[in-house]
């Protein structure tokens, strides 16, 4: 049974015993509500989370287990002398699960029914062409026993769904009923509501912090296996990244960390001198209508996608340097290069830098004006000798989380500074950044026990590690400043 139809009918039946338990509610103490503890809303809030907190929480654990146990079993039908040469168990494991994803949908679509699967061999049918008409595209044909495997994985797959949707509907309806019976006039069913959206506000706020453990975990762990068969030595110091999914690969970060530091280092150029006088103008020159026209407009450039800042710098902004700046100057032939992608970007940086600095700007007390003026300083010379050192902690702030923001960028630096991994200072050559090679190391034909893709992940934990400790820093500052000013 499909998850999705198993959580709408637990959601139908809470929704249902909220009607059901409000409306008993009031029956029970005599059609008079001022006979009742609680209102009759909060009776129905106890069935509605009766019935589908517990369900759906079993549901949500089912799920995050079931694909454990389903790979336990069919790892156990994989002999070592299934796997070939140059492969791996869970490369078979993966071609096992792609199969069996490609039967579900030939069925789907009437291409195959159930009875013709259950008889289906490699002998009597091209299994690689059949998948292939269902829009599953496999690099090679299908031996028996992956065929064998997908089969007994659809097999468990089904069965424990229908194990799952039987508990969970189960577990539901017991929840409904228990809840409905322990409806009388003297229920604190405030107190209960209250207590249970407690813990589930509880729950909710713990899922960022479990999220931040997942990640670096997920991180840790493959960076481990990535450092096991690549020496670490040669990741931090090599002064070249050439991977070679053939061997012999070069696998350097310290080129990629110069195009991310040199491309970021030319957004924050651009993006933090007109962003700061953009929140200066707002928060102290510009009237009241005026602002509410400009500062709209300006955080209009945060919501733009950045695959349209990408194609902006590709076809406007890139060949524009390159004809009146590269090519003139000899420094360059290409549309692709640091400068470009690294402009672009502070073009998108603008909103991050001015918002926050408007705000900051903002707090700082009107009594510092008001003593500036007073003494005889200008506007100008109050904001130079007031506004901006007591603001100096916020803005510093805004900067390093317009900084971090810019080292995790990806698709304004694939289209604007190309692809190129290597150590230069002239921004008119095209270069790439950590991110870049993050993704073309995942995407394709790729094989999670060779270091060339791992890799992926140590690059990835490298940026975590900087961007962790630019928003932490930048944390820092403002509450600090906060502290202060507040």
């Amino acid at each position: 049974m499909n998850a999705g139809l198993v959580l709408l009918v637990v959601v139908a039946l809470a929704a249902i015993g909220y009607v059901i338990g409000r409306s008993r509610a009031i029956s029970t103490a005599g059609g008079d509500a001022r006979g009742l503890h609680s209102l009759p809303g909060y009776y129905g809030q106890t069935v509605f989370l009766f019935t589908a907190v517990p369900a759906l929480l079993v549901m949500t654990g089912w799920l995050l287990l079931q694909p454990l146990y389903i790979e336990g079993q069919i790892s156990g039908m994989i002999s070592d002398a299934d796997i070939a040469e140059g492969s791996s168990r869970s490369l078979v494991l993966s071609d096992v699960r792609r199969v069996a994803s490609g039967l579900n949908t030939a069925v789907e679509q009437g291409i195959v029914s159930e009875t013709q699967i259950s008889s289906m061999t490699t002998d009597n049918t091209d299994v690689r062409a059949m998948l292939g008409e269902a829009g599953i595209a496999l690099a090679s044909a299908v031996e028996q026993n992956i065929l064998t495997a997908a089969k007994e994985y659809r097999e468990i797959k089904n069965t424990l769904g229908l194990m799952m949707a039987g508990l969970v509907l189960a577990i539901a309806v017991g929840g409904f009923a228990v809840s409905i019976k322990r409806i009388h006039p003297d229920y604190r069913a405030r107190n209960v509501s209250e207590r249970a959206i407690k813990a589930l506000l509880i729950v909710a706020s713990l899922v960022a912090i479990l999220t931040t453990v997942g990640i670096i975990f997920s991180l840790v762990f493959e960076t481990v296996r990535f450092f096991g068969l690549y020496p670490a030595k040669d990741f931090f110091l090599s002064l070249t990244w050439n991977p070679q999914f053939s061997g012999g690969s070069d696998l350097g970060i310290f080129p990629l960390l110069w195009g991310t530091l040199y491309v970021s280092f030319v957004a924050l150029l651009f993006a933090v001198p007109i962003g700061l006088m953009v929140a200066i103008y707002l928060s102290e020159y510009a009237s009241n209508r005026v602002r509410s026209i400009i500062k709209p407009m300006v955080e209009v450039l945060a919501g733009i996608p950045t695959i349209v800042y990408g194609l902006f710098a590709l076809i406007t902004v890139g060949p524009l340097l390159r004809d009146y700046f590269a090519q003139p100057l000899g420094l360059g032939t290409s549309s692709s290069s640091v400068l470009t992608a690294g402009l672009v970007m502070g073009i998108m940086l603008i909103p991050f830098v001015s918002s926050l600095s408007d705000d900051v700007i903002n707090a700082v007390p009107q009594s510092m004006r008001d003593g500036s003026y007073g003494l005889g300083a200008t506007q100008s010379e109050t904001v130079k000798q007031v506004i901006l050192p007591a603001a100096l902690p916020g803005v510093v702030g805004a900067i390093l989380l317009a900084a971090s923001r810019a080292i995790g960028e990806t698709m304004i630096v694939v289209m604007g500074a190309g692809a190129a991994a290597k150590l230069s200072l002239n921004p008119f050559e095209a270069m790439t950044t950590i991110t870049v090679k993050i993704v073309s190391q995942l995407t394709g034909d790729t094989e999670f026990e060779s270091p060339e893709t791992l890799v992926a992940f140590a690059l990835g934990l490298s940026l975590f590690v900087i961007t962790l400790g630019l928003n932490v820093l930048a944390l820092y500052i403002v509450r600090k400043y906060r502290e202060q000013y507040e």
